[in-house]
């Protein structure tokens, strides 16, 4: 018997990164404003941290956008920093924890940058302690640096983040879908994501509708979503 279910299409998602595209709320606007104030950031750097899925990627692309700096993953930095510019190194935690030269390359980009007068903007989770650091004159250098903190989300804040994940996917959902989404799902950007990739596979792979109905059977399935 042939089974009824479709194999989904593992499609990416196009992420819309424009500053029209980030949601201002009370969770996350006064981290936007300190990335927006960087011209007095102390010693010309900063730390944007916040848990996965929490916009520090769509912040720092806005940022770059706005001042014309280099992007940059921190596991692909080369030998030699370069000198001044504006730059954005971005998921330093993953790339750095309990990597002795992984922290030497960080720790020469950030003297190298910032003393040929650059910029340096650097996101990862919060605490700075959670990066595992354990060259002690990096962390002295970025425990320096003041941070722009994305506090976990409100209700509008989780209901903008639920929309823009759908839109992501080119999906429009029904119209009653997100406040019930919003009221169930654990206050997380984990959790929204979590809801609209599993929704989102669900429908491809049994062709049905996506809506209240189909969102409440997956939400029964998981007794910890509430």
């Amino acid at each position: 018997m042939t089974d009824p279910r479709q194999l989904p299409l593992a499609l990416p998602a196009r992420r819309a990164q424009g500053r029209a595209d980030f949601f201002i709320s009370p969770s996350n606007a006064l981290a936007m404003a300190q990335i927006d104030g960087w011209t007095q950031w102390p010693e010309r750097k900063c730390l944007l941290l916040g848990p996965k899925g929490s916009g520090k990627s769509h912040i720092a692309q806005v940022w770059a956008t706005d001042t014309g700096a280099q992007v940059h993953s921190a596991n692909r930095l080369d030998a030699m920093p370069p000198e001044g510019g504006h730059h954005v190194i971005e998921d330093c935690a993953d790339a750095i924890a309990q990597d002795p030269t992984a922290q030497e390359r960080l720790f020469h980009w950030h003297n190298g940058i910032l003393s040929s007068g650059g910029t340096l903007l650097l996101t990862g989770p919060a605490p700075l302690r959670s990066w595992d650091i354990t060259l002690p004159d990096l962390f002295s250098r970025l425990d320096a640096a003041p941070r722009a903190v994305l506090e976990p989300p409100d209700d509008a804040l989780l209901m903008a983040l639920l929309v823009k994940l759908f839109e992501d996917r080119h999906i429009v959902p029904p119209a009653d879908l997100i406040p019930y989404l919003a009221s169930r799902i654990e206050r997380s950007f984990s959790a929204a994501a979590q809801i609209v990739d599993d929704l989102d596979r669900e429908a491809l792979a049994t062709g049905r509708k996506l809506g209240l109905r189909l969102a409440k059977e997956r939400l029964d399935k998981a007794p910890d979503s509430a």
